[in-house]
């Protein structure tokens, strides 16, 4: 049984490298990579996306502790796809095929952190701008993890489903709380 679910593992793993080196070979040109760092960098802890939600605060006096409490989502959404990173370890990929052009923090690659705190952001910074942010914002960070060769496909898809749910669930609770009159 073990022997078949590590077949299984290791006939997905060679997909997703193929489905990653297309994407790179077909879009990894200089100005994207370069932008992909750049993303990279904005995104690395959430760094970026709990900047913009303070900024959020600072502005938007009235809506404050709405949007803290959507910064500390965004955080929550980073640090619960750190623990399962932990509990699943799946590295990241390593192929001939592949080129890594982006530092990392782990070598741990499932769920994206990046994607999971982007969608997060996008959902509930949205809700507070009523602007649908998630169209414009995760999937663009979504492919330059692709792009800069530091996750396989699934890495970024269920980090971003984590942060949809994570996101999902506090912005519908915030809406509950506005509409009851709680601020």
């Amino acid at each position: 049984m073990l022997q078949l679910m590590l077949q299984r593992r290791a006939t997905t793993d060679d997909q997703e490298t193929a489905v990653l080196a297309a994407v790179q070979r077909r879009i990894a040109v200089p100005q994207v990579v370069a932008l992909a760092r750049g993303m990279s960098h904005f995104g690395e802890h959430a760094l970026g996306w709990l900047a913009l939600g303070a900024l959020g605060a600072l502005i938007d006096r009235r809506r404050r502790r709405d949007w803290l409490v959507s910064v500390a989502t965004v955080a929550a959404a980073h640090g619960t796809s750190i623990a399962v990173k932990r509990v699943v370890r799946r590295p990241r990929p390593v192929d001939p095929s592949v080129a890594v052009l982006a530092d990392t923090p782990s070598q741990l690659s499932f769920p994206s952190s990046h994607a999971a705190s982007t969608t997060a952001a996008a959902i509930l910074y949205g809700g507070l701008l009523r602007r649908r942010l998630t169209p414009l914002l995760v999937p663009p960070m979504l492919i330059s993890r692709l792009v800069l060769g530091v996750h396989y496909p699934s890495d970024v898809l269920v980090g971003s489903a984590l942060g949809a749910a994570i996101g999902t669930a506090m912005r519908r609770r915030l809406r509950g709380n506005t509409l009851r009159g709680r601020r």
